[in-house]
């Protein structure tokens, strides 16, 4: 077992995108984790198959290195504020952060989200400015940013005096000073050693090991993850589990494993400051304290802050439902919505108990409801998702109704400010600041409604023309902002079941875009593209050209189809109305009116 004062815990934290997973790939590589002859993988922190197409952290992972005599623990967490859950938790088990900021990005929302996480803890800080070989690098003026941020987030004066290491993570470099020679992390590992405290017990007369995370072992099944705050635990050891509604349960220790490079070990004893991972605890969640059966001194459980938005999960009922999808039973998604629940402590899920094919499932935004759906479908689900919706509050010494306010942070080269000015006043939002750094881009801060930015990432990124930045962060609940205008257009609804073919789809072209393409089985009631007037039009998207003994130039001409929209599960969420659906399989993504018989709908 290794002394207590041998280990550091700590998290690495940043926005999406500025290098956090590459810098722990190459703290792992230098610190002797991978064999010589080892294929090394990239971003081998980000595991799940969503992570690395996205190119982001969903999940926080544990992972460490031994530098000299130390054994640093690393938590790799998510940049996303969607994923503000994770965040907050993993910070329960760390003694301090390094804070990464791009060179050249300097601070953005979740910057502040994780940090401001951070210095509520009271955990020292190590700034790290990554990518200062980026060609538009600007590591002084970041430098400044971060000060900034630190005074503007209410930092003490003993937290404030953090040092600042300047790194290329991609290449493993870190340095104290811009002019100083260096070819390794070094200057990182010695710093961490430096600034991180120790672990110290909380108390000697009891264990307390507090569960931040769980995983399953097809071995040992179920993991609980977690510090150890006071006390040691041992291997068959019998202690009692402190459940958050304030019962105990008596269970035995079957197996204890300590986090050693990418590997779990297996080991006999564990003491104060170490990450472990524990089997034989086949009902134990996130926030619950693992603690002696003689003196059980259960810890204070894990806060999360609240879901912003909720969206309707249900049964797939369409034409189509079970073709694709192996598991499409209400039993069967309520056993998965369940499971999720386990590990991911931002999501709240509630049945209704009028409809019991229906859940309701609330989060923290769009994207962290997004990804759930995703990976349900990967995994054989079929789900019907409604659109996303606020969840709002009443103010309790008013009465007055509350909604979830954002801010925004917006960066777009100067020809587009007047374009996003005018989306987002249209939105409710305000804007609070607006710098121009000269060169070319503009950075505008906003305050919007949640409910305002439903939908309006895709619009931004068509207005922008690709080139803008779009970041968002929960900021408070407030009062309600007023009605909103919805969106402006229709949709074209097929009004039968087929086959879509080149000639009916090359005469509906003129009517709007299109989202399906030809030979693309349709049923009554499906949309099959967006009405460029405001009212839904039912449309026959399977109609065949009727077969004549007369020859025509013109028939023999080829019929052009304009490349249709394809609607990832995203753009989905941004385009659906109230009164429709959208229907999710492991091979398909469809949109659909919620009543699909055309004589059964209200006409708008």
């Amino acid at each position: 077992m290794i002394s207590t004062d041998k280990i550091r815990n700590i998290a690495i934290i940043a926005h999406v995108d500025h290098g956090k997973t590459t810098l722990v790939d190459a703290m792992l590589q230098q610190s002797g984790t991978y064999r010589e002859n080892e294929a090394v993988v990239e971003r081998v922190m980000d595991s799940m198959d969503l992570e690395r197409e996205r190119g982001i952290t969903i999940m926080a992972k544990n992972t460490s290195v031994r530098y000299g005599d130390y054994k640093i623990n690393i938590v790799d967490t998510p940049g996303h504020a969607d994923f503000g859950g994770e965040v907050e938790r993993v910070l329960k088990m760390v003694d301090g952060i390094v804070l990464l900021v791009d060179s050249a990005e300097g601070c953005l929302p979740q910057t502040r989200f994780v940090l401001r996480k951070a210095l509520e803890l009271k955990l020292p800080s190590i700034a790290l400015v990554n990518k200062i070989d980026r060609q538009d690098a600007r590591p002084e003026e970041v430098v400044n940013e971060i000060y900034d941020l630190f005074i503007d987030l209410g930092a003490n004066d003993h937290q404030i005096e953090f040092p600042i290491l300047y790194a290329i993570s991609r290449d493993g470099i870190a340095k104290k000073e811009l002019a100083d020679e260096s070819k390794s992390l070094v200057p990182l590992f010695d710093q961490i050693i430096e600034t991180i405290p120790a672990p110290h017990a909380i108390r000697t007369d009891s264990l307390q090991l507090l569960v931040a995370n769980i995983d399953y072992n097809p071995f040992v099944g179920r993991l609980a993850i977690g510090r150890i705050f006071s006390g040691e635990i041992s291997k068959n050891q019998e202690v009692i589990v402190a459940k958050i509604d304030g019962s105990t349960q008596k269970t035995r220790v079957k197996e204890l494993f300590v986090f050693e490079g990418l590997d779990r070990t297996s080991v006999d004893t564990a003491g104060v400051g170490e990450i472990v991972a524990l089997a034989g605890f086949d009902d134990i969640n996130i926030g619950e304290t693992i603690t002696l059966v003689e003196n059980p001194r259960p810890l204070p459980v894990i806060a999360v802050d609240e879901p912003t938005i909720s969206m309707i999960f249900s049964v797939n009922n369409s034409p189509f439902s079970g073709i694709d999808g192996k598991f499409v039973t209400s039993r069967q998604i309520k056993d998965r919505l369940d499971r999720e629940l386990l590990g991911n402590v931002a999501l709240r899920i509630t049945q209704d108990e009028l409809a019991p094919e229906q859940f309701k499932v609330s989060g923290r935004g769009e994207l962290q409801l997004a990804i759930l759906i995703e990976m349900m479908r990967r995994e054989g689900y079929e789900v019907q998702v409604a659109k996303p919706e606020v969840i709002t509050k009443k103010d309790e010494k008013t009465g007055e109704k509350l909604e979830p306010i954002e801010q925004v942070v917006i960066d777009v080269p100067e020809e587009f400010i007047g374009v996003v000015t005018e989306a987002l006043g249209r939105r409710k939002g305000q804007m609070t600041k607006m710098i121009n750094n000269g060169s070319g881009r503009v950075r505008l801060e906003y305050e919007v409604p949640s409910r305002g930015l439903i939908g309006f990432r895709g619009e931004f990124l068509t207005e922008t023309k690709g080139t803008g930045l779009l970041n968002t962060l929960f900021l408070r609940f407030d009062k309600w902002q007023g009605e909103m205008k919805g969106r402006a257009t229709g949709s074209l609804v097929s009004d039968r079941m087929g086959e879509t073919n080149t000639y009916a789809l090359y005469n509906l072209q003129e009517r709007g875009t299109l989202f399906v393409k030809h030979q693309v089985k349709v049923y009554e009631g499906m949309i099959v593209g967006e009405n460029a007037r405001a009212v839904d039009l039912d449309v026959n998207p399977v109609k065949e050209k009727k077969l004549s003994n007369m020859r025509t130039t013109s028939a023999d001409e080829a019929m052009r189809l304009v490349p249709v929209r394809e609607m990832s599960l995203e753009r989905a969420l941004e385009f659906i109305a109230d009164d429709e659906l959208i229907e999710v399989t492991p091979k398909a993504i469809r949109l659909r009116k919620r009543v699909l018989k055309a004589n059964e709908r209200p006409k708008k």
